[in-house]
Order: structure tokens, then C-alpha cells, then sequence
């Protein structure tokens, strides 16, 4: 199999359980479930579909298993779009990269604000004498 055929089904696969999720999925744990992007084996026979999930930790737990009881709905949408020989058999990653860079940028804007706070709330400082501009007599 060519790698750019194995990324145009990635491709779609994505777009139809992105859009199948958002529209056709009935279950209501299926909730806050973003389709980050999705990976396919060479011989097209595993598809893995990674997401990103909004709400707390068991939140996260319910909406996935949710997700994982939608599989087979989800799949046989998939083989709809594909039309191949065989339809690969999704599986659900969490994608945690997402969550991480909030994290970060969190950390990253709480100390600037203590940079800025301790900034602040310094004494200016007084000039040292003793570091005057030299004289250009020279």
C-alpha cells in the first residue's frame, strides 16, 4: 500500500466519525468528544482515532466508553464512505497533548503574573554612583 493512500483513508476516517459523533451518535455520554486525527496500519485493516474529551476525569471515562459502545455504528459509517474490500477496525486513543499545552500555558501565565507582581512591588532602585556614564573627553 502506498502511504498516500493510507493518509487520504486516515483522512476520511477522520471527517466521517468527526461528523458522525457530532450529528448522528443518539448515546448521551457521547458528549464534548473532539476527532483530533486518525491513524491507519499499512494494510488498512486498523484505523486508531485519537480525541480529545472536555469535562473532568470520570467525565472523560464515561463519554469514552460511550465512544467505544458507538464503534460499530461508527465503523459501519465508515465503511459507507470507503466502499473497500474490508473496513478497518477503529479503536479510541485520548489525545492528551491538547491538555498538556493548556497546562503549560497556565504555568507559563502564573509566572509571568508573579514576574510581574514581584515587578511591582519592588523599591525602585536608586542609581549607584559609582556607574556614571564615562566622559567622552577622550
Amino acid at each position: 500500500m502506498s502511504s498516500h493512500r493510507s493518509l487520504r483513508v486516515a483522512e476520511a476516517i477522520r471527517e466521517v466519525v468527526s461528523s458522525a459523533i457530532l450529528f448522528e451518535v443518539s448515546d448521551p455520554r457521547v458528549t464534548g468528544i473532539t476527532v483530533l486525527r486518525s491513524e491507519v496500519s499499512n494494510d488498512l485493516r486498523t484505523a486508531t482515532v485519537f480525541v480529545s474529551i472536555m469535562g473532568t476525569e470520570a467525565e472523560q471515562k464515561v463519554a469514552m466508553k460511550g465512544l467505544e459502545s458507538a464503534a460499530g455504528f461508527l465503523q459501519a459509517k465508515v465503511a459507507a464512505r470507503l466502499q473497500t474490500r474490508t473496513t478497518p477496525h477503529l479503536t479510541f486513543k485520548r489525545d492528551v497533548g491538547i491538555k498538556r499545552s493548556i497546562e503549560m500555558s497556565k504555568i507559563i501565565d502564573e509566572a509571568l503574573a508573579k514576574d510581574r507582581q514581584a515587578e511591582s512591588s519592588a523599591p525602585p532602585s536608586a542609581p549607584d554612583p559609582e556607574s556614571k556614564a564615562p566622559d567622552s573627553d577622550d
